[in-house]
């Protein structure tokens, strides 16, 4: 009889407690999407360099990209929603109007890794039961994707850097060469006259 009105009493506790799932699952929803922020506040984007700036300016809407990039760490899903529409919306301007000096494969490469991982992210937010797990892992690879980017401009620019010292140095070689062949020239001339 004990272990009988102790089932009776378990199977009650178990029932009631399981309630109404759906809507727990809604209040729980709410939450995620009101107050819960995402990503990482403090993360640290690279800076582009001064004469990377330069050009980057020029690039229609990188700027915008970079502010959405930065401004979707810290944000509410409802916030979420709203900026990574408005980043793939800048990456896509971003991909149609490549300047000549940025228009390298790895720039471009990294472009549309970014672009592909905003596309991501954005489908994420976009579900109507979010993961947020799964938020935050899509939060990371895009600061990756956009940090990456960022770099590549940079290395870019520290290449072309390096390769114009390298050639201004290949010319002044070359100038030194060509003034220590005209002076012995020169030197041979005169030691020709004086015989």
């Amino acid at each position: 009889m004990k272990f009988f009105l102790l089932s009776l009493i378990l199977i009650f506790l178990s029932i009631t407690s399981c309630g109404n799932p759906s809507e727990e699952i809604e209040i729980t929803q709410e939450n995620i999407e009101t107050t819960i922020l995402f990503g990482e506040k403090s993360f640290v984007f690279p800076i582009l360099a001064e004469n990377a700036k330069d050009y980057a300016m020029q690039w229609g809407a990188f700027e915008d990209f970079e502010i959405e990039a930065k401004s979707i760490n810290g944000s509410t899903i409802d916030g979420l929603r709203t900026k990574t529409t408005r980043l793939i919306i800048s990456l896509d301007s971003i991909t149609k109007k490549v300047p000549d000096t940025l228009n390298t494969k790895p720039i471009t490469s990294r472009v549309m890794v970014a672009k592909t991982t905003a596309i991501l992210l954005n489908q994420e937010v976009q579900k109507t039961n979010i993961d947020s797990a799964r938020v935050q892992l899509q939060i990371k690879e895009m600061n990756k994707a956009a940090s990456n980017l960022i770099i590549q401009i940079n290395e870019k620019f520290i290449k072309d850097a390096i390769d114009f010292q390298r050639i201004d140095n290949e010319k002044k070689e070359i100038e030194g060469r060509k003034r220590l062949l005209d002076s012995i020239f020169k030197q041979e001339i005169k030691d020709n006259k004086s015989k």
